[in-house]
């Protein structure tokens, strides 16, 4: 079954959704569990309304004190329903799939329910529904060897080969001498290896590699360095394919690449510009890749200029490529007004030139992507804190705050805002406490080693 887009949904259905939203929004786990369960029961290929209900669930099993003894509690309590979900995985697997869907509800982290509910996804088509629920599992459970070795081979599956060969290094560190990891380990790297060459639409490299020509092709791409030579044996390469089978656009974004890889950026431009035609409709990646090219352009010209010591040129192209990306994001936002991905990154050129209004409206319908939910929410937060509006720039933090789990890069972007707020708002104690949430796992971001030891002076 191919994943279905929220505004490809009946309006009936976005509703119950929106509700459910704003129920999880609100801290309403239980509400905005039912609504999303009613929505996936109409329409399991929305994967949006999956993603949030695993995170109500998650959310509501952690604050009511999950652990092991309840992992342990919870499989033996629904053994049953576990078995009559195994036993429907090759013959009825979207039965096995709302089975494993209620077991996470029970709970959402037991290693077996994630297991069986990935099984039972893909069997039902729905391998990236496995991968966001694996996903989730990982960040509390790091180290589970057949979860990352699941994960790992749906990735691959899927075409994202840095994040397969990312999975498969762990589980070659806790397994150094077991032959299967290391085997999974190359085998992800060589295909990491080929995407990087620009073969990322290929299922296979079997199916690029039809004669000796092509492997001779194939082993030019993948080298580390290319020389103008290899450069123009892949475009010459890539030219005949596109002959040859005109309607392939994998071709001919592949094409484009090398061209611009060889500085050829105006070739480049043309080839992705005659795909349009050829797709015959809009095509967000074909825009990115031609916002991609001609920023790539702009910078080569900006290197040129400063090599030369053109000091008014290095000024004039570096205004030129501003302009150029603050338009393109605003004229890709009017073509594609429900891409979230362009919203966010138009509210972020937005909140740069202190165009605050403008970017809060941007950031507060990106934040509905799951994938930049919570950066959105953090450029919310400094949005309110540039209007003064401490109080509602810390909620948008404690949003998104509560929403990951890992002190990560973004988190500490996050945590350590809020202990700004806490200042500016006459809370010193807090702002401390915040800063500590850092300073214990990472004492060398930005100056909180500097404001603890000013705290402990005082």
């Amino acid at each position: 079954m191919a994943e279905v887009q929220l505004e490809e949904v009946p309006r009936r259905l976005r509703d119950t959704f929106e509700k459910a939203f704003a129920a999880f929004e609100r801290g309403n786990l239980d509400y905005a569990i039912s609504m999303l369960e009613a929505v996936l029961e109409q329409e399991p290929r929305l994967l949006k309304a999956r993603k949030y209900l695993r995170a109500a669930e998650v959310k509501r099993f952690v604050e009511g004190g999950g652990g092991a003894s309840k992992h342990l509690i919870a499989f033996l309590s629904n053994m049953p329903a576990f078995i009559s979900a195994q036993m429907n995985l090759k013959k009825k697997p979207e039965e096995a799939l709302k089975k494993a869907e209620k077991l996470l509800k029970a709970d959402p982290l037991q290693p077996k329910f994630v297991m069986l509910f990935a099984q039972a996804a893909v069997a039902a088509g729905l391998p990236e529904a496995a991968i966001q629920t694996l996903e989730v599992a990982r960040e509390y459970d790091s180290e589970n060897i057949e979860l990352l070795r699941w994960l790992g081979r749906l990735y691959a599956e899927t075409g994202q080969t840095r994040e397969a060969r990312l999975c498969y290094e762990v589980v070659a560190r806790i397994k150094p001498n077991d032959p299967v990891a290391v085997k999974n380990l190359k085998d992800s790297i060589a295909l990491d290896t080929m995407k990087k060459g620009g073969w990322e639409e290929a299922k296979s490299h079997r199916e690029l590699i039809k004669d000796s020509k092509e492997a001779q092709s194939l082993e030019t791409d993948n080298k580390a360095v290319k020389s103008d030579a290899d450069l123009e044996q892949l475009i010459a390469e890539f030219q005949q394919r596109v002959q040859r089978e005109p309607e392939n656009v994998n071709y001919r974004r592949i094409l484009a690449e090398h061209c611009a890889r060889a500085r050829r950026y105006d070739d480049a431009l043309a080839v992705l510009h005659e795909t349009q035609k050829v797709v015959g409709r809009a095509d967000p990646q074909v825009d990115r890749a031609i916002s991609n090219i001609t920023i790539q352009k702009f910078e080569v010209a900006i290197e040129e200029a400063k090599a030369a010591g053109d000091e008014a040129a290095v000024v004039a192209h570096e205004q030129a490529k501003a302009d150029f990306v603050f338009a393109n994001a605003k004229d890709l936002v009017t073509r594609y007004p429900n891409d979230l991905q362009f919203r966010y990154d138009l509210g972020v050129l937005y909140y740069e030139r202190d165009m605050i209004m403008e970017a809060l409206e941007e950031f507060q319908l990106a934040q509905r992507n799951p994938q930049r939910r919570t950066r959105a929410l953090y450029y919310l937060a400094l949005c309110f804190k540039s209007k003064q509006q401490y109080d509602i720039a810390l909620e948008q933090l404690e949003k998104a705050a509560s929403e990951l789990s890992l002190m990560d890069d973004t988190k500490k972007d996050i945590v350590y805002e809020m202990g700004l707020l806490h200042e500016a708002m006459g809370q010193n104690a807090k702002a401390v406490e915040r800063f500590k949430e850092i300073y214990g796992v990472d004492i060398r971001y930005k100056d909180v080693a500097q404001r603890i030891e000013k705290a402990y002076k005082q």
